[in-house]
């Protein structure tokens, strides 16, 4: 009896353990796995469904088959004329050949270590062979737009047609050959050489950001600085030179003010001299004795409030104090 209840017993627990082992697995959407048979690769995956497995023997390694996003870290790099730059990329990626990732590299952390080791790789080389303005602008822009007096932030009142060459600060807009998109398009190019032998296809690399080092920052900063002195000591040049134009004209016109001015007055005084004369001389031939009356009166008004004492009443100036008739 006890022989007879084994046997049901024994294929009972084979069945239980091979359901709790799962021979079936399902694979969903956007997942695609390797099959492993004692530590080796034996079949690949990658439509989603129910598929059979060997309990206890076969182990279902899955990966996503999406595309997945890398974000590096902030690197502190030089560029062709050695001044320093912190750059941060990011990158997308996905797992193209599950074979080859699986034997070499096995994990997604590990992926995203070795992503790390070949991109940061290639963006350090890239930027050590190409000039700061390269890595930071995309396109010569900023050379073809002249400069105005909004752009150069002088506000409102000027005549751009009179802005001074030396503002043209052309020192810092050196013109670009590739630009910041060709070169994350060229690191690009180079991590993709490297990833597919380990069954990584590399969809796109970015340069999220290019930040200066606290020592080119202060270089740029005192860069600026000086620009904006150039600009305000051409203008304050351009006002002197306006001013002793402007000086220079105000000095003329007034010469030329008072000179007329002056014609005019000694023409204005010319003729009331004449007036005069030619009434003192119709006036001496109409009556000779009053006219020399009233010239001596005249002068005695003007003379004798300033004598303090007269020595001698024996003058001819004073005839017409002694007399009426001056005699």
């Amino acid at each position: 009896m006890k022989k007879t209840l084994l046997v049901p017993i024994v294929i009972a627990v084979i069945i239980i353990g091979i359901i709790w082992a799962g021979p079936l697995y399902v694979i969903d959407e956007g997942e695609q796995a390797v099959i492993v048979q004692m530590g080796r690769l034996v079949n690949v995956v990658t439509d989603a469904g129910l598929h059979v497995k060997i309990p206890f023997i076969e182990e279902v390694v899955r990966y996503p088959k999406r595309i997945m996003a890398w974000d590096g870290e902030q690197k502190s790099m030089p560029t062709r004329e050695k001044q320093y730059i912190w750059v941060d990329v990011i990158a997308r990626w996905r797992i193209a050949d599950p074979q080859k990732f699986y034997e070499s590299i096995s994990t997604i952390s590990g992926a995203y270590s070795k992503l790390a080791e070949v991109i940061d790789s290639e963006v350090r080389t890239v930027v050590a062979e190409n000039y700061l303005r390269e890595t930071v602008r995309n396109s010569n822009l900023i050379l073809e737009q002249p400069e105005t007096a909004d752009s150069l932030g002088i506000g409102d009142g000027i005549d751009e047609s009179e802005l001074p060459t030396l503002i043209q600060s052309s020192g810092s807009k050196e013109p670009i050959q590739r630009g910041r998109r060709q070169l994350a398009e060229e690191i690009l190019e180079r991590s993709r050489r490297l990833v597919p032998e380990y069954g990584i296809e590399l969809i796109d690399v970015v340069t999220r950001q290019i930040r200066y080092s606290d020592e080119l920052t202060q270089s740029v900063y005192a860069r600026m600085i000086k620009e904006r002195n150039q600009i305000a000591q051409a203008f304050r040049s351009d006002g002197e030179g306006k001013k002793a134009e402007w000086m220079g004209r105000m000095d003329n016109e007034r010469r030329s003010i008072l000179s007329a001015a002056y014609e005019k007055a000694e023409v204005i005084r010319g003729t009331a001299d004449a007036e005069a004369t030619r009434i003192y001389a119709d006036a001496y031939t109409r009556d000779q004795n009053f006219f020399d009356f009233w010239r001596a009166v005249e002068s005695y008004r003007t003379t004798i409030p300033n004598f303090d004492k007269t020595l001698s009443t024996d003058m001819d100036y004073f005839r017409y104090l002694y007399s009426p008739l001056g005699r």
